[in-house]
């Protein structure tokens, strides 16, 4: 493994930038300590690169899942009203679209904890990309 140098609280940037990932199933405080590395740490692109795409692989979702839920309930209200059993079928659709998405974060999150603990810039689908140009890699 190689030295990839310091970030904040003077770590390994390599263990920062996996630590932005495994702490997000602790509270969210991987998003604490993604805010803290982009204000704080302006040299380190390993540090930066995996503190946005943690932040957007938080981020990304619950936009996404606030949406689908909303269009769920929307479903189900018109289901009530007209009572087309078509909208039953979309609702559960859009529910079983929110479980793959959950389930997409979820593999996205330990895929990326391994290549930042390994010192990789692995870019993920979708927030990779935006990652790498808010980090300025």
């Amino acid at each position: 493994m190689a030295d990839h140098g310091k970030s904040v609280f003077d770590m390994d940037a390599n263990v920062v930038a996996l630590l932005c990932y495994v702490l997000n199933f602790v509270c969210y405080l991987g998003l604490v300590l993604s805010i803290i590395v982009i204000i704080q740490d302006k040299t380190n692109k390993l540090a930066r690169f995996h503190a946005w795409q943690s932040i957007l692989l938080l981020v990304v979702p619950v936009v996404l899942t606030v949406v689908l839920t909303i269009l769920s309930f929307v479903g189900i209200m018109i289901d009530a009203v007209i009572g087309f059993p078509i909208f039953t079928l979309i609702t559960t659709l859009l529910y079983l679209l929110l479980a793959l998405i959950g389930l997409l974060v979820l593999v996205g999150v330990i895929l990326a904890a391994i290549k930042a603990v390994n010192g990789e810039i692995y870019k993920l689908p979708v927030v990779g990309n935006m990652a790498e140009k808010y980090a300025g890699v």
